[in-house]
Parts: structure tokens; sequence; C-alpha cells
């Protein structure tokens, strides 16, 4: 006799969110990107099919960092050293997104700019067609002195400025309602905290569909558990009917995994890590992966193999 496989039915779903804006939007993008939508627990296609695939963002500075690793400026080589060219070479890769980071200095060690930030924005939107998103350098008075300017310079293109925490988190949204664009709403891994920032921003006439969420993660190794037991719960909060956990959850374990020892130390280490290359795409890639499979809808790397890896992998899981 056949077996009837049991199936959950959710009061709530994720909201659905567009990235970018095309020349007949206001933009300047070649296509715009939409988020969210689920209405069950990731891929479970049995249930409720996944009506967008969650997608894959590339990190980039405004000039080359002095602290990434040395496998990460082998493969981005000269690109580095202008925010265009890095945006047109990630591209090329595959990536879904953009990520602009913003640093805290220039190249010649004096303060960033409002005048230098815009210039990076625009040169990067020049250089690609996709969704950008553009983070502050994580100084609150810096991140306003540069997020302002960028917001009113790209009004229109739909960008998504961040990163917004509590402390920060007012100029930032007023510049994103002002001009047009979306908002990253980071909490310390805290499903409370998020929910809480999320009803600040709210309450400040932010549209909810305008809302990411990051609810911060470790790497693989490095408290990677914590985080995921986080968003797993942010999620089901979701679809149990909370409004203000329905945002799509967007995280960086690009930033996180290329921290970590094992990605950063190539020698003096024990023979049974192999290759330090291979070993340290794998951290990323299988951080990336795992918080995938609890609910991110984006995912922010920095090498292109693991750019790669991961849509083969987001591929296998959206298929029915």
């Amino acid at each position: 006799m056949p077996i009837e496989i049991p199936k959950d039915k959710w009061p709530g779903k994720i909201r659905t969110v567009t990235l970018g804006a095309t020349a007949a939007e206001g933009g300047t993008r070649s296509k715009t990107v939409a988020i969210g939508g689920e209405a069950s627990l990731p891929f479970m296609h049995f249930e409720n099919p996944t009506p967008n695939p969650p997608l894959v963002a590339i990190e980039i500075k405004d000039r080359k960092p002095e602290d990434w690793s040395p496998l990460l400026a082998e493969v981005w080589s000269e690109a580095m050293n202008d925010p265009g060219a890095w945006a047109k070479a990630a591209e090329a890769t595959g990536a879904d997104l953009i990520l602009l980071a913003l640093s805290v200095t220039g190249a010649d060690g004096k303060p960033n700019t409002p005048d230098a930030a815009v210039a990076a924005t625009k040169a990067v939107l020049g250089a690609t067609g996709l969704p950008l998103l553009v983070y502050g350098p994580g100084q609150v008075e810096l991140d306003n002195e540069l997020l302002v300017p960028v917001a009113e310079a790209t009004r229109g293109e739909r960008l998504v400025l961040g990163i917004c925490e509590d402390k920060n988190y007012r100029t930032i949204v007023a510049t994103a309602m002002a001009n047009g664009h979306l908002v990253t709403a980071r909490a310390p891994m805290d499903v409370n905290l998020s929910k809480q920032l999320n009803i600040l921003i709210s309450d400040m006439g932010m549209p909810a569909d305008r809302i990411l969420m990051d609810p911060t993660t470790g790497a693989l190794g490095y408290g990677i558990e914590y985080g995921y037991s986080v968003m797993e719960r942010l999620r089901l909060a979701a679809l149990q009917g909370d409004a203000m956990t329905q945002g799509p959850m967007i995280v960086t374990p690009g930033f996180e995994a290329w921290k970590t020892k094992e990605s950063k130390v190539g020698e003096g280490v024990p023979e049974s890590w192999g290759d330090w290359k291979e070993r340290a795409i794998n951290w990323e890639t299988v951080t990336a992966v795992a918080l995938i499979e609890t609910g991110a809808t984006i995912v922010v790397l920095r090498h292109p193999e693991s750019v790669k890896r991961v849509h083969r992998a987001i591929e296998e899981l959206m298929a029915v």
C-alpha cells in the first residue's frame, strides 16, 4: 500500500524581497533578484515549493585590503586595486550579487571620505549590472558619514545598506527610506534581539519588504552550532506566524571562515590538515552550505571557487 508522507502546514511564510532596480524601475541594474517567499522549512519541496533559490554574493572592498589571506590576493590579483575591476571579475565568477564593503581608511592611510565612498560605489555600479549591497566600515559615526551620501548618490537603485545595529540603525534607515533603498539588520546571535531590532526599524516607517535579517554566525568549528540554532529558531518563529521574524536572512560566512586558523595558516600546522588552499576553500564552502540549509537566503563569500561549489550545492538542494 502507498505510504503517505506526513506534511507540516504552517500559518506563516518568509517575506519576498526584491533587490536592485532596472532602468524601467528607476535604476541601472541589468536585472533584479527576488529572495524569500518560502512557506516551509528549507528545501522541503514535498510540503511547499521553494519559489526563489538562495543567492551567493561576493564581498569586495573599495581598496585592496591589507588583512585578507594571501590566497585571496592571489586569486583576485590586480583587480583588488580597483573596485570596478574587482566587481567585474566577481560577476564573471558567477556571483548573484556584489557586496561592497567600505574601508575605514583610504590607500594613503587617511580617513575614508564621503567623496571616495561615492566614487567607489559608482565605479562598481558602472562595472556590473548585478544588484549591489554597500556596507559601512563598522564604526557608527563613520558608517553614517559614508552611507548617507552613498544612498543619496544612488537614489532609486534599491541598494542594500548596512549594517544596521541597535546603536546606529536610525540614520541608515532614514537615508534608506528617503532614497528607495533596503537595509540589513544585524543582531548578535539572539532571536529576541533580532526581532526587537526589526521592530525598531519598522517603527521608523521602513516597509517590512525592505529589511534583511543578519543574525550573525560563526565559521565552521567556531560557534556555527549556536548561529545555526538561532537561524533555525528564527525560521520556525516566522513560519509559526511571527511577522517580525519573517524577513529573509543574509549571513557572511566568507568573513567568518577566512579569519579562522584553518584558513589563515599555511605553515606550521599538522600534515593531516592537508593542502592549505583546499582546506581554506572547504572551510568557507561548508560553512556557507550549512547556513543555507538552516534558512540563509544570501551568503556572502570571498573566494570564487567557493562560489562555484556553493552554487552547485544550491542546485542540488533545489532539485525536486
